[in-house]
C-alpha cells in the first residue's frame, strides 16, 4: 500500500488544541474526501531516537506532528494534489498553520498484518 507521511511544526502562537479544531472542521474532512485517500491519521510526536554508527539514543524531535495517509497509489494522490481545490483551498489554509513540513511518500515492502 502507498503511504504519505507529513511531518510538521506549527507556527509560533498556534496551539495543538486549536490545530485539532482546524483538523476536525476542515483538514480531516478535506483530506479524507480525496479519492486517493483510504485512511488519514494525525499523531503528536513524543520522542525521537537517532543512531549514527551505534545504538540509537534520544534526540529532540525535529517535528511536533506527524500525519500518516494511506493511499490507493502515489500516482492517484499526485492527481489529487494537483487539483484546484487542493492547490487553492487546502494548501493556503494549511500554510496558515504550519511553520515547516517534510513530506515522505513510500510504498510498503513488508506488512505482517495478514499473518
Amino acid at each position: 500500500m502507498a503511504k504519505q507521511f507529513v511531518l510538521y511544526n506549527l507556527k509560533d502562537g498556534k496551539t495543538e488544541e486549536d490545530f485539532l479544531k482546524f483538523v476536525n472542521e476542515f483538514k480531516g474532512p478535506f483530506i479524507t474526501g480525496l479519492p486517493a485517500v483510504k485512511r488519514y491519521t494525525i499523531t503528536s510526536v513524543k520522542m525521537a531516537m537517532q543512531a549514527k554508527g551505534g545504538p540509537p539514543g534520544p534526540v529532540d524531535p525535529p517535528y511536533q506532528l506527524a500525519a500518516i495517509v494511506d493511499l490507493t497509489s502515489l500516482a492517484d494522490y499526485g492527481k489529487d494534489a494537483q487539483s484546484e481545490g487542493y492547490q487553492k483551498e487546502f494548501m493556503p489554509r494549511f500554510a496558515e498553520w504550519v511553520q515547516d513540513f517534510l513530506i515522505l511518500q513510500a510504498e510498503e515492502i513488508y506488512d505482517n498484518s495478514s499473518d
